[in-house]
């Protein structure tokens, strides 16, 4: 059967797009979706190693502001109804995911010989679920995962030694910047785990739907099942090495060169080297997720590259607030809150600034010291008008309507 769609991601972006997260979510839980179809059946040649098709992708936001599970479920939800595709355990420890592997194991026929493999995706609505970045043991199981290893092997109590051939596992999980900042190390940032993850943080709505079913069109049950009928198609259809294109190749090479020029802004958070160094593979894999979306040849063309290369670097402007509070004192978080909250308001009274920090800063010259602290950094500045004091955005200046005095 031909696919519905020429451009899969697409379609599922606009098939999903009727709710308020932002589309970047949308477009990764998409590429989830189509690696899940995919699993270790495709991959690209490296000749001393492959880049494989899956993704660590999280979604990170406040909460109660974006409804990240709710983006996660309309995905999943279509690759569930896939046959054959197979959902690791909803609580992860290391021991249930050696299990799991050994319970799914398969195989597909690749060039007349079949081929073994072990293929899971996990998705949470709490990241914490599939990972504790405390035990070692399933930090670096994780790592040796996302990197393709052949086979893996594990110790049991119950069964000795259990020996998994070309596992592989995709995953998506939601959480939020306190979750990362409380169960995160400071030196886990930017190390093996997180540098293979992709972040995707959001802090909006896209848009305000107070009725999701209004904005559905009356085709939606159709297009649901189109789109999983083309996830079907990928999964059985697609299998084998993908190949760059000549043109995808030669700029590839002129990317790699100017990444590594010193001139990339991300150089400068120390904290981001690993993600750095790993850019390339995420690219690569996310151009193939691309192409695997637009056709049934298995080969990444220059547009698929160049369109991973953007939709990664949109990720990264939010990698500083992912990782903003980690490493941090309460107080300064408290601090933070206080400027953000006088940048919502525009500007408010010195007496109703006190009245808002008071409560954790109920000591006046402590209050004092987060107020200096703000003033002196230029992130807030303080001006008469008229009796009172207030505290102002530095990029805010009220009009001067004779009251006001700087």
């Amino acid at each position: 059967m031909p696919r519905n769609h020429k451009d899969w991601l697409k379609a599922y972006i606009a098939y999903a797009g009727v709710t308020e997260a932002p589309t970047l979510l949308h477009f990764w839980t998409g590429v989830s979706c189509i690696a899940g179809a995919l699993r270790r059946k495709v991959w690209i040649d490296m000749k001393r190693f492959q880049w494989i098709a899956n993704f660590y992708i999280i979604f990170v936001a406040p909460p109660g502001i974006i409804s990240k599970s709710t983006t996660a479920d309309i995905g999943m939800d279509l690759l569930k109804a896939v046959p054959g595709i197979k959902f690791g355990p909803d609580v992860v420890t290391w021991q249930a995911l050696v299990g799991a592997f050994a319970a799914n194991g398969e195989s597909f026929e690749y060039e007349g010989e079949f081929v073994p493999m072990s293929a899971l995706t996990l998705v949470a609505s709490e990241l914490g679920n599939l990972i504790d970045p405390q035990n070692r043991d399933m930090v670096n199981m994780y790592i040796n995962l996302w990197d393709g290893r052949k086979s893996l092997e594990k110790v049991t109590k119950t069964s000795g030694n259990d020996t998994i051939e070309r596992p592989w596992i995709n995953l998506l999980g939601c959480t939020t910047p306190h979750w990362i900042a409380d169960n995160m190390p400071t030196a886990t940032v930017g190390g093996g785990f997180t540098s293979r993850c992709v972040f995707v943080y959001a802090d909006r709505k896209e848009k305000l739907v107070p009725y999701v079913d209004e904005a559905t069109n009356g085709a939606d049950k159709e297009d649901r099942l189109a789109l999983i009928q083309d996830l079907e198609h990928i999964s059985t259809q697609l299998c084998g090495p993908y190949t760059l294109h000549p043109d995808a190749r030669a700029w590839g090479h002129e990317w790699y060169r100017q990444m590594w020029s010193g001139d990339n802004q991300l150089f400068s958070d120390d904290r981001l080297d690993g993600y750095i160094a790993r850019k390339q593979t995420h690219m690569h894999k996310l151009a193939l997720i691309i192409a695997a979306s637009l056709r049934d040849e298995r080969i990444i063309m220059l547009e698929d590259i160049q369109l991973a290369e953007r939709m990664l670097t949109s990720t990264e402007e939010g990698l500083p607030k992912v990782f903003s509070r980690i490493g941090r004192s309460e107080d300064s978080l408290q601090a933070e809150r206080f400027i953000q909250y006088i940048y919502s308001k525009g500007g408010l009274s010195y007496g109703e600034a006190y009245f808002y920090i008071h409560s954790h800063f109920p000591n006046f010259h402590d209050f004092e010291g987060i107020l200096s602290g703000a003033v002196r950094s230029n992130q807030v500045t303080m001006m008469q008008r008229g009796n009172e004091m207030w505290l102002m955005p530095m990029n805010i200046i009220p009009p001067n309507n004779g009251n006001t005095k700087s």
